[in-house]
């Protein structure tokens, strides 16, 4: 199941102060918990469907929304039974046990499973892994079907370690907004479908999922160059350059030169031997070029991407040209699309969640940034974020990227903002991956 579309995405702290000025504002913290439990009520009286239910509750707020999720399915006649593992050590959960009028049972090894078991240890305030004879213990319930409240307890909230929690969800449920842990690798695998409960929380919307976007169409006004006029600067490895090409005409520009390739993949790409780049450079008309695809590091790429940011035209660079740009970026409007490898070259400094990181770049390089991978992150230079998990793992192919970038570059060439061009780009990306399915090669994305 998709992440919940253009859902807001709070760190842990952004949340607890989004807690406190909802509390502010006249919502008590204890109506928020009820709206927790209810709607955690809501999603195991549906998963359980008359079977029995196990709650587990920690000490703390989290336990707390599971003594509520218990006392209301109880009230709508479920088998309930709660196991905690600690008395609570809140006020809030305090009250919320003491409105519990069913027994508690202590998590140990002679704990009794149900078929659906509700994962209320541990929410976003985790500073640890699990482990020991909790661990174990959890471990041999992984077999049921697992709701996760919030978070799957042992998963870091905000993306930056990579603990592996005992009890991975089939369900996580998601209490006003998501959380990092829902859309980074490897936390994202570990929660299952994530499901959105709005408990009247207000965040601040600067990071988000991606949201659902709808197809660009010409209208009665458009022609080929107010549609986009598109550049691609072709290296060595003609091919790749191609493919970005012709995604760039397939996600919507109206105009498709390609510089340096003696072919392309279709008739209406402007091929060109590569003599006339500087000329095509200088066109009033060209919205954007992509440089990168398929162009290895060396000078004739240094001579080309300086001679881009030369002619202040928005650009699309990609593997190599990232770093033969990085010292001249902040110059022109760019787009940077590197994977895992050639983001740490670029930006082996950065450190924290890849969240963090990817705005770190974008900050630091006054450029848009996707980092991209199945948990793309794509970061705006004034803090915007877009998370885009799941994206597709047939994605996983030589070429593909070649194929963002070029779509990228189409989305850039027909104006607006940067940001919301690379958004727009890994949202049509994504979903040709999703329409083509199994067996998908960079080609298909191109002939879709």
């Amino acid at each position: 199941m998709p992440i919940p579309a253009d859902a807001p995405i709070l760190t842990s702290a952004a949340m607890r102060a989004a807690e406190a000025a909802c509390a502010a504002a006249g919502t008590s913290l204890s109506e928020l918990m009820e709206r927790a439990g209810a709607a955690v009520t809501d999603c195991a009286w549906r998963m359980a469907a008359g079977a029995p239910i196990l709650i587990l509750c920690g000490p703390g707020n989290n336990g707390g929304d599971g003594y509520v999720a218990a006392r209301l399915l109880r009230e709508r006649g479920a088998a309930v039974r709660v196991a905690a593992l600690a008395p609570p050590a809140t006020d809030l959960a305090r009250a919320a046990r003491e409105a519990w009028a069913g027994e508690v049972e202590p998590i140990d090894d002679h704990l009794s499973p149900a078929p659906v078991i509700v994962d209320a240890l541990f929410g976003v305030g985790l500073t640890r892994p699990l482990a020991g004879d909790l661990a174990r213990c959890l471990r041999g319930l992984a077999d049921k079907r697992i709701l996760a409240v919030d978070v799957p307890s042992g998963v870091d909230a905000d993306g930056h370690r990579d603990w592996e929690p005992p009890l991975p969800a089939h369900v996580t449920l998601a209490l006003g907004v998501l959380k990092p842990a829902h859309v980074l690798l490897p936390a994202a695998r570990n929660c299952g479908d994530v499901l959105l409960a709005p408990i009247g929380i207000v965040a601040d919307r600067a990071m988000r999922s991606l949201p659902r976007l709808a197809a660009r169409s010409p209208n009665a006004g458009s022609h080929k160059f107010n549609r986009g006029m598109m550049l691609v600067r072709a290296g060595p490895m003609a091919g790749a350059a191609g493919l970005a090409a012709a995604a760039g005409l397939r996600a919507g520009a109206g105009y498709v030169v390609l510089s340096g390739g003696d072919d392309a993949p279709f008739s209406a790409i402007i091929a060109e031997r590569g003599a006339n780049y500087a000329q095509r450079l200088g066109d009033k008309r060209l919205g954007a070029a992509v440089i990168g695809p398929g162009y290895p590091a060396s000078e004739a790429l240094d001579r080309d991407v300086a001679a881009a940011i030369d002619a202040g035209k928005p650009l699309v660079l990609d593997a190599a040209a990232i770093d033969a740009a990085l010292p001249r970026l902040g110059r022109v409007t760019a787009i940077l699309t590197p994977h895992e490898g050639e983001f740490a070259r670029a930006f082996p400094d950065l450190a924290g969640s890849k969240i963090e990181r990817a705005r770190a770049a974008a900050e630091r390089t006054g450029a848009v940034v996707i980092y991209k991978g199945a948990d793309t992150v794509i970061a705006a230079p004034d803090g915007r974020v877009v998370a885009a998990w799941p994206g597709s793992p047939w994605l996983a192919t030589a070429g593909t990227g070649d194929v963002l970038a070029g779509a990228c570059g189409a989305m850039l060439a027909g104006g607006g903002d940067a940001f919301d061009a690379a958004v727009a780009a890994v949202g049509w990306h994504i979903a040709a991956a999703r329409r083509i399915g199994p067996g998908l090669v960079a080609d298909d994305l191109i002939r879709d």
